[in-house]
């Protein structure tokens, strides 16, 4: 009967060990699952990167850093440079993002901590709803009827008004350019900011609020001092993904853009971006040269896009010390 005893007390003492032993497998598991999925991004990204500058080679030798600042893109005369496109893709895309970072965070805000329920419940996956349309689907609507919308009231109005700054120029005869390509980024660009800062707004502390509510703080008060400033760096993390969305986008840009070769200083004249200009002549390029230099467009907007990220890691770190100096 000792001996029974002694046999029992020792299976639980087994269990134990054998779950940890299965929690020690299951852990190293994940922990290589986890390091694959990671190592496999960076494959990717290297793998990319590389393409892409030996695919620009022939074009970084012949041109060199003098690319960036020729305006001249003739392919007929093997003469490239990316300053238009530069100019494009830097007006519209900080265009968009001026629109769309006050727009996504007060539709967050509202969300988050002003709608009722039942409105929040229609109109966050409707704001959602709308970064899942396509972008070709954006364009059409852009030429066909948002661009005459612009030509025959919007660009009228604001030359009117603003026609003493040079951006808001002679308005464009057919409602292409890139005031058009801008708000049409606006648009795609403002369901992302919106969602990220509204859940970021429902990660503050409900004590937070109401001890600043106690302390005879208004709403507005609050939003100001407390939750704005909480989630800051996350807001500035989704502004830059933002960004990185505007800076990418090739065909709604495409269609709506007008493809010019010449810098303008009015938004309501055709332009062109580093996007557009690879999804545009890509497919029918004719000589070496001209695949070389789309290439060329395509390491810069590798290096555009990682420097953005660099940016937005070092806004969110100047956020988290400030945060934490603060408390």
């Amino acid at each position: 009967m000792s001996g029974g005893i002694r046999l029992a007390g020792a299976l639980p003492g087994q269990k134990r060990s054998h779950g940890r032993s299965a929690d020690r497998v299951g852990d190293g598991v994940l922990y290589g699952l986890c390091m694959l999925a990671s190592l496999l991004a960076v494959v990717a990204i290297g793998a990319i990167a590389y393409q892409v500058i030996d695919g620009a080679s022939a074009s970084i030798s012949r041109f060199g850093l003098g690319f960036l600042t020729h305006s001249t893109w003739k392919p007929n005369f093997g003469t490239f440079g990316a300053a238009t496109f530069l100019y494009g893709t830097a007006v519209t895309s900080l265009a968009a993002l001026l629109l769309a970072v006050p727009l996504g965070i007060s539709i967050g805000l509202y969300l988050s901590m002003m709608a009722p329920r039942r409105v929040r419940g229609v109109i966050g996956p409707l704001v959602e709803m709308l970064a899942a349309v396509p972008s070709v689907i954006l364009g059409f609507w852009g030429i066909l009827v948002f661009g005459p919308f612009l030509q025959r009231h919007l660009e009228p109005f604001l030359h009117h008004v603003l026609g003493f700054l040079p951006i808001f120029g002679t308005p464009s005869t057919t409602g292409s350019g890139l005031f058009n390509a801008s708000l049409i980024l606006t648009i795609m660009v403002v369901p992302i900011i919106a969602s990220i800062s509204r859940d970021l707004f429902l990660t503050v502390p409900q004590e937070l609020q109401d001890g600043a509510t106690a302390l005879g703080a208004t709403r507005w008060e609050v939003l100001r001092g407390v939750v704005l400033p909480s989630a800051a760096s996350g807001v500035a993390a989704a502004a830059f993904l933002g960004l990185g969305r505007a800076l990418g986008e090739a065909i709604a840009v495409t269609q709506v853009i007008g493809a010019g070769n010449v810098i303008h200083a009015s938004l309501f004249q055709t332009g062109d971006t580093l996007a557009s200009r690879i999804a545009d002549q890509y497919q029918g390029a004719a000589t070496p040269q001209l695949v070389a230099s789309l290439f060329y467009l395509g390491v810069i907007l590798l290096v555009i896009g990682l420097l953005a990220n660099i940016a937005a890691q070092w806004i969110a770190r100047r956020f988290d010390v400030r945060m934490v100096a603060a408390r």
